[in-house]
């Protein structure tokens, strides 16, 4: 994809599926700014790339005044533009409805819903006095099924699919393009919090565990984040100048499997 000359600010840009993001991004010819908690890890992803091809900028998403130093900072990096935002950041918080405290409820909405919210808010005008631009917000297979004692998470990336389209229709005319990323199972931090205790309990290690994880899927596999960036940069890219509103589903098939069917052939009947 061709990406030369454009800007992105990338949200959760120092792990997981938001610094491949980054490194793809940087591959096809754009800057990134790249944001998140943890310093270190921004500028680890930042020493991996090309002098002057990154700012990384430390930032709290659940912070509003964060937000609107980030924009501003990534439209200055840009020459007074930027042409994509990446809303990756994400939390999660395990419990069933009647478990969850009311506090990690209002924390995994603060960073998954409101945060893309005002991130939107805030660079979408600036890309309408551009020209145009492209928002790709990255939910979750999660946010068209649902995960066992998993309602935080699931809500509030089933939300971001509709705010998503919302936004592609309310901006479509001004070239504003809003796209949603749904991926299935990845190998990052997060899911590694899910799957690690899935391991200890089979006796194997993190990869074993990735493997039971995904015996069900088609492609027998969970993801690299390489291959979310890759559908990220398409999205960013003028290659897909006509795809807006679109809910990407990029799982390796897990949602095309009838978990009762396969719980029958996996015994054997």
């Amino acid at each position: 994809m061709n990406l030369k000359g454009k800007t992105a600010l990338i949200t959760g840009g120092g792990t997981g599926i938001g610094a491949a993001v980054a490194r793809r991004f940087v591959a096809d010819g754009a800057k990134v700014c790249i944001t998140g908690r943890r310093r270190n890890k921004l500028e680890e992803v930042a020493r991996g790339l090309p002098e002057g091809s990154v700012l990384a900028s430390p930032g709290d998403v659940s912070r509003y005044d964060d937000i609107k130093r980030l924009v501003a900072e990534a439209t200055r990096f840009g020459g007074g533009k930027l042409d994509i935002l990446v809303n990756n950041a994400v939390t999660d918080s395990m419990g069933g409805i009647t478990e969850l405290d009311p506090g990690e409820w209002r924390q995994v909405l603060e960073v998954n819903l409101t945060a893309p919210f005002l991130f939107m808010k805030e660079a979408i005008p600036g890309m309408i006095e551009a020209g145009g631009g492209s928002v790709i917000n990255i939910a979750s297979l999660g946010g068209l099924r649902c995960i066992p004692h998993t309602p935080a998470y699931c809500v509030t990336k089933a939300a971001l699919i509709m705010l998503t389209q919302q936004a592609a229709l309310d901006y479509g005319p001004d070239k504003v393009r809003c796209n949603v990323v749904c991926p299935g199972g990845v190998k990052t931090d997060l899911s590694a919090k899910m799957v690690g205790p899935l391991a200890e309990v089979l006796g194997t290690d993190l990869d074993g565990g990735y493997q039971y994880f995904a015996k069900d899927v088609p492609l027998k596999r969970v993801a690299d984040p390489a291959e979310i960036a890759g559908l990220c940069s398409y999205l960013a890219s003028d290659d897909s100048s006509f795809m807006t509103g679109a809910a990407l589903v990029i799982d390796g098939g897990a949602a095309v499997v009838d978990v009762q069917g396969a719980g029958v052939a996996n015994a054997g009947i």
